[in-house]
């Protein structure tokens, strides 16, 4: 495979597929099988999933609720995102851990950076819930910061789209997709790839992104091998 470790975010929007709301079984278990193929190969990956398929904090702020109450909802429903994950990946047979930012001892252990990293060492994945921990962090920041403290080769973002456009492909048919970036030139051009915090994160730690399209039959394998898919963003 083309890296050694990896560090793998999924949006929770991602997980609830053509539903308008929640968990797609069948999504899940897609997701399963592209990371049991990848994880057989040798690499070690582990994972960071948002929470918008559920609560996603800057909505319920702007709906008038305080937005660090908004954002610790949010951080529980990744959790659940996480746990649901978990259960997918053990079925395809992936040994799988879920390690929470905030303490919930009963459904999953507390974030230690070393054993995750020996978790990942042994051949399990390790997936991040909870965010950082913290309110008016996404869980973007969350993926960038994880991958710097665990020494990631590289951070995917599976979405719904194959790559960063300069402008909305799904409103714009002209829309241009790129095939690399500079951190800088995503800075600088407000793209909508990641947060801006997460990319600064990414750029002072020399951790490449890749933005590719989770729905393509074994695009994770295909992404983790090395191969050129969607849009590479690293230092110029």
């Amino acid at each position: 495979m083309g890296y050694k470790r990896v560090l793998l975010k999924l949006s929770g929007e991602a997980l609830m597929g053509e539903q308008g709301y929640g968990i797609d079984p069948a999504i899940v278990q897609s997701i399963a099988k592209d990371v049991a193929e990848v994880v057989s190969k040798g690499t070690q990956l582990a994972i960071v999933v948002g929470g918008g398929n559920i609560f996603r904090g800057l909505k319920g702020s702007a709906a008038g609720m305080d937005r660090a109450t908004a954002d610790y909802v949010g951080m529980l429903a990744t959790v659940m995102n996480a746990i649901t994950l978990q259960d997918g990946l053990e079925q395809a047979g992936v040994p799988t851990r879920v390690q929470s930012a905030i303490s919930m001892q009963e459904v999953a252990e507390p974030y230690i950076r070393r054993k995750a990293i020996r978790h990942m060492e042994k051949g399990r994945v390790v997936i991040f819930g909870a965010g950082t921990g913290n309110p008016f962090f996404t869980t973007d920041t969350t993926a960038a910061l994880r991958a710097a403290e665990i020494g990631a080769d590289v951070v995917f973002k599976a979405t719904k789209v194959d790559g960063v456009y300069n402008k909305d492909p799904n409103k714009y048919p002209d829309a241009v997709r790129f095939e690399s970036l500079s951190f800088l030139e995503v800075l600088s051009s407000e793209l909508e790839v990641m947060d801006g915090t997460a990319i600064a994160l990414c750029k002072d730690n020399s951790i490449p992104i890749v933005v590719f399209d989770l729905f393509g039959p074994g695009n994770i394998g295909r992404a983790v091998s090395g191969e050129p898919i969607g849009t590479r963003i690293q230092p110029a």
